[in-house]
């Protein structure tokens, strides 16, 4: 299987007060995403608050996720601000073991297309590891083209790329990135609306819930691929509470209370950012899928 294909789950990151990865709460997690059949783990994606954590400890992060896992991927985050940020963490996270990595364009000042494009040429050149374009308009406000991504297709080390859920139609979408860039892996996040994506023919569903419910996704997932929409249909029905809460709220405050809820993890969220109130938890309690 493709590396980027299939499921692939992002756990959260669990940090100390002070910014310290706990990698042994951070290899549970990861333990039971291989052990729930997902095919490969996206770590330090934006629900693994990249964002918020040094470099020092990113690299932690990965070590400890290779060594938690023996079947599956570990696809690393590797976002920064700076062109060579990211190509020290791209490095550090294929010294670590890393099979892959997972690549957006941060910014500040918003960023145009040459710059995106040169930045991303470069991070990519930096190693062989291959390198999923990761597009989050909602939160980097660059929004991808199917032409900048047939020029980026054309970098040999750029394998894929993670699109966020379309406004309009979900299967024209694909197509105009099938037919940009025929070579790339192409998946969806946005978790409520990626069975219809696998069912459309994505090739990766880029899930937050499979973090902490990697059994039930991976079923999901495995029906939606397969064809069976009924079957599909079943298993969403039991996500539908979470993806609710994922469409009101996001899913980084939801999905790291459920880790707590779930007694995976005790670690809090990296300030600025707070957690939920208590109705807000006593609704997401009664969301969770078995």
């Amino acid at each position: 299987m493709n590396l980027f294909s299939g499921l692939s789950a992002f756990p959260i990151t669990p940090l100390s007060p002070d910014g310290a990865v706990l990698t042994d709460d951070l290899a549970g997690l990861v333990g039971r995403i291989e052990a729930g059949g997902a095919d490969s783990v996206g770590l330090l994606g934006s629900t693994g608050t990249y964002m918020f954590i040094r470099r020092e400890e990113r690299r932690r992060a990965v070590a400890a996720a290779v060594g938690a896992v023996s079947s599956i991927p570990v696809i690393a985050g590797i976002g920064a601000l700076r062109t060579d940020e990211a190509i020290a963490l791209a490095r550090d996270a294929a010294d670590e073991g890393a099979a892959g990595l997972l690549l957006a364009p941060v910014s500040y000042t918003p960023l145009l297309e040459e710059e995106v494009y040169r930045h991303f040429v470069a991070v990519a050149s930096a190693t062989d590891l291959p390198l999923c374009i990761y597009s989050n308009p909602g939160t980097t406000k660059f929004t991808f083209s199917p032409a900048l991504v047939a020029r980026l297709a054309a970098v040999p080390t750029i394998a894929a790329i993670k699109l966020p859920l379309p406004a309009g139609d979900l299967p024209a979408d694909l197509a105009a990135f099938r037919e940009a860039a025929p070579r790339l892996s192409i998946g969806y996040s946005g978790d409520w609306g990626c069975k219809d994506a696998l069912l459309a023919g994505a090739d990766c569903w880029f899930s937050v819930a499979a973090g902490l419910f990697p059994n039930p996704a991976s079923a999901l997932a495995r029906a939606a691929m397969s064809g069976d929409r009924a079957e599909a249909d079943r298993l969403d029905a039991a996500f539908s509470g979470l993806w609710d809460l994922f469409r009101a709220q996001g899913g980084l405050r939801i999905v790291h209370e459920a880790a707590r809820i779930k007694g995976l993890t005790r670690a809090g969220l990296p300030l600025p950012l707070l957690g939920i109130d208590d109705e807000l938890r006593q609704r997401l309690i009664a969301a969770l899928p078995e």
